[in-house]
């Protein structure tokens, strides 16, 4: 039934805090996609799943009932457990999210000189709150390309993440800009985000160039020659980890809880079915990178990855993927926006989600968010199940809705998907903020979602 009372204040309570903390902890740990995906593979090795690779052949291998997950591209990550009936018979249940971030990110000559200091060259990484990555602690983190000449692509991917701040994004004084207070901070993409690493004479010697040391310094990092570095993707964070605040300790804070959050919800809410028996139904986690920039990439929720997955898992594609899709359903898990109490009139008068209340179930008519009335009513059914009472947001028709991965791999593949999400403050800020019973709440009613019940 359609729940038309305000959802109630949950507790947070002590599972709740020790839910948050772990969720902080996977967070803290993955300054990066690729980290992200490090970190998703390593809790999925220890939970007894096996690791494939899509240039092997999957047949023969695969058994009902076992646990199994394959990446691309290093950022992107798909894990499923294989159900007791053929997928064109019972189709599967997938839950959706991403492992990227806005942030920024650096060139590929990575730092710069002027006047005097070395900067590092960077651009902006979609749509961040430029502001707050201003008078910070930033960190550096990402991956590197070495020569490998035992792989078969001839490199390989090392991690890097100097834990440490290494730079900051210096404001300008008030006294030089006297009417930011009034008309507020406006930065230029591509003059005012440059970070200081250091001065020009301490670290540039004769004959070197400022990308030759910043990329010295990455080496040492990535414990290798520079001379075999070949490509690099690296990206700034906040230095400071998450926390728990407030007087009862119901708001958490921490970088990239948009979208990390929900790929921790995701995670666990997966993984907690392996204690169950083998469902009919196959469950599957889906973690895509590239949606702050529209996820059109060859590891993005726009990319064949998932179609790629589901056509092996049923045979091929034509008429057993055709059946499988229709038997499916999908949960977009990202962010959704709580009512802010400074800024109430930014919210649509009678949806507003609050923070600590349970999950959000986004709605637009246009399609932004892929939510109808058929798989609006599925999670629901499945917060009822955990005992949560979902919330409804709707954007005001007189701003511009965002969007997610769920209307793109639905309209990709024919997927009925729901979008939903946990109430957040300052999203796509540096540094965001959350409710802290609202994670646990997320995670059950996933795990629900999972077990069709």
């Amino acid at each position: 039934m359609l729940n038309l009372k305000p959802a109630p204040l949950c507790p947070v309570d002590e599972p709740a805090l020790n839910y948050a903390q772990d969720m902080i902890h996977f967070i803290d740990q993955s300054p990066s996609p690729f980290h992200a995906v490090e970190e998703s593979r390593r809790i999925f090795l220890a939970a007894g799943y096996q690791e494939l690779s899509e240039l092997d052949s999957w047949t023969g291998v695969l058994q009902t009932g076992s646990s199994y997950f394959v990446c691309r591209g290093g950022g992107s990550i798909i894990a499923f457990r294989l159900g007791t009936s053929p997928l064109s018979e019972a189709g599967v249940r997938i839950v959706g999210a991403h492992t990227d971030s806005p942030n920024i990110r650096l060139k590929p000559r990575l730092a710069k000189g002027a006047h005097g200091h070395m900067l590092f060259d960077v651009e902006p990484y979609g749509g961040l709150l430029m502001a707050t990555w201003t008078d910070r602690d930033l960190a550096l983190a990402g991956r590197v390309l070495v020569k490998d000449p035992t792989s078969s692509t001839g490199r390989k991917s090392i991690l890097v993440d100097s834990k440490t701040p290494v730079c900051r994004i210096a404001n300008l004084a008030i006294h030089l800009n006297r009417t930011v207070n009034d008309e507020g901070l406006k930065l230029n993409k591509h003059s005012h985000l440059s970070p200081v690493v250091g001065q020009l004479e301490t670290l540039v010697k004769e004959n070197e160039t400022p990308a030759e040391v910043a990329l010295n310094w990455v080496a040492s990092l990535a414990q290798c020659e520079p001379q075999d570095i070949v490509g690099h993707d690296l990206c700034l964070y906040d230095a400071q980890g998450g926390s728990i605040i407030g007087l009862d300790q119901a708001y958490l804070q921490v970088g990239r809880l948009d979208n990390l959050a929900s790929c921790y919800h995701g995670l666990t809410a997966l993984i907690e079915q392996g204690d169950q028996e083998p469902p009919t139904s196959t469950q599957m986690l889906c973690l895509f990178d590239h949606e702050e920039v529209g996820s059109g990439s060859a590891r993005g929720a726009k990319s064949t990855f998932l179609g790629d997955v589901l056509a092996r898992l049923c045979g091929g594609t034509g008429e057993p993927l055709s059946r499988c899709i229709q038997r499916s359903y999908q949960v977009s898990a990202d962010m959704a926006h709580a009512l802010h109490p400074n800024y109430s009139d930014r919210h649509d008068g009678s949806h507003q989600p609050l923070m600590n209340h349970g999950p959000v179930i986004k709605n637009n008519v246009n399609t932004r968010y892929a939510t109808d009335g058929d798989t609006s009513a599925v999670f629901r059914e499945a917060c009822a199940a955990a005992g949560i009472q979902a919330q409804e947001f709707v954007n005001r028709p007189d701003l511009a809705c965002g969007s997610t991965i769920g209307s793109l791999t639905a309209a990709l593949l024919g997927l009925p998907t729901v979008d939903v999400g946990n109430p957040m403050w300052s999203m796509h800020s540096a540094r965001e903020m959350a409710g802290v019973a609202d994670q646990v709440l997320m995670h059950r009613a996933l795990s629900a979602f999972y077990a069709n019940l």
